[in-house]
């Protein structure tokens, strides 16, 4: 057949490649992005699926809006009206299939090829492909602890006048970095300053594990007169209630909204009204605080047993930054004491020794750093990622 000339722009994910490795007996996995299962609160998503076939059946198992089932607009706005987005209406957001529609449909709305865009260095690998399948020319941004270094974000932008940037600000896949609170605000100035679109994506920015992260550029968009018209926010339920009902959201200026949706017509007609349908009746409920409560405890507690076991085991040949919250750490290897430097080269060695993780490689639109690693601690317990660590160590 004679295939689309976009598809020259993308590969397969290595991600994806290397789970087909994960089927051997006895792997030990912190190479997925995914919540734990054992997370989920079934119970009471099957609940909300009663309900929802209960008091609206013709609501969930009929055809809708491609904007979305309205009372689960509603519940959204009011989720992110409590998290300091006071403006957030119900028409002022599209329900889309997973936040990972709604950034293919930021493709489809702004990118036209040989378009620059800005992302961060690391970053999200489909986002990566996404932009470049609509002929992007992805540009990436070094980051540090703290997120995006904007000073360097800005001479980006002037050198190439992007079409948007993209930041995951809080709990970055894959760097678990948080950008300050100042460096939000100045990205919020900066897109009004130079007109460009900033697109904020926050699927993880409720699983924090101590003290809560600063305000989403979406909140602190009223502190900046003028950067709402600038900017995109992506919002998921994938990572706290279960990535299966494939619910996630765009907030955006009203045309960008009305393209989109024009957009998703083309694409999928509507997400599920069932699975609206039950999230909404979820929301509705006031589950989701006792449930993000009980992950953040979960998390947090893998989280510090990781870095310790990291610590203990690898020492001076591994560095990395704690992670506040999320579900990752990111890590380079040193080459201290002579142990491996090479990231690719160690996942090789750590299969053979039962245990998977993903080179940092592949996150990097250009220049990849060889030493990188993420490694998830979400779906292993305690004495997996203390057994998983150890056998690290080993192929090391």
């Amino acid at each position: 057949m004679n295939f689309a000339d976009r598809l020259n722009q993308v590969e397969t994910s290595a991600i994806r490649e290397l789970f087909k490795l994960l089927g051997k007996p006895g792997i030990i996995s912190f190479a997925g992005g995914f919540p734990d299962a054992a997370m989920f609160d079934v119970q009471g998503i099957q609940e909300a699926s009663s309900r929802a076939l209960a008091e609206e059946p013709g609501g969930a198992l009929q055809y809708g809006a491609t904007e979305g089932y309205n009372p689960l607009r509603e519940q959204l706005s009011a989720f992110m009206q409590d998290k300091g987005c006071h403006d957030v209406s119900a028409d002022g957001l599209i329900v889309t299939t997973g936040s990972q529609q709604a950034l293919d449909l930021v493709g489809k709305t702004l990118i036209n090829p040989g378009d620059k865009v800005i992302v961060e260095a690391p970053t999200f690998l489909a986002t990566i492909q996404c932009f470049r399948l609509y002929g992007a020319q992805v540009v990436g941004a070094p980051i540090d602890a703290h997120g995006v270094q904007v000073d360097t974000l800005e001479q980006l932008i002037v050198q190439h006048k992007p079409k948007l940037v993209y930041l995951i600000p809080t709990f970055g896949n894959p760097s678990g970095a948080t950008l300050s609170l100042a460096r939000r605000k100045r990205i919020l100035q900066l897109a009004v300053q130079t007109q460009t679109v900033v697109v904020e994506d926050d699927p993880y920015g409720d699983l924090y594990f101590g003290e809560a992260p600063p305000l989403s550029m979406l909140a602190l968009s009223a502190e900046v007169p003028g950067s709402r018209d600038w900017l995109v926010h992506c919002g998921s339920l994938s990572k706290v209630l279960s990535p299966g009902l494939r619910v996630g959201w765009m907030i955006a200026p009203p045309d960008m909204l009305a393209r989109a949706t024009m957009c998703k017509q083309f694409s999928d007609a509507h997400t599920s009204t069932f699975a609206q349908a039950t999230a909404a009746q979820y929301l509705k409920s006031g589950r989701m605080s006792s449930t993000l409560a009980k992950v953040r405890e979960v998390y947090a507690e893998r989280a510090r047993v990781m870095g310790e076991s990291l610590q203990r085991e690898l020492g001076a040949a591994i560095s990395f930054t704690q992670p506040g919250g999320g579900l990752f750490f990111w890590a380079r290897l040193t080459g201290a004491g002579g142990k491996l430097a090479d990231a690719g080269e160690l996942a090789k060695r750590a299969i053979d020794q039962g245990v998977a993780f993903v080179p940092g490689a592949p996150f990097f639109p250009h220049d990849p750093d060889g030493s990188s690693l993420r490694l998830s601690f979400a779906t292993a317990d305690l004495d997996k990622i203390r057994e998983g660590v150890t056998r690290l160590a080993r192929a090391l």
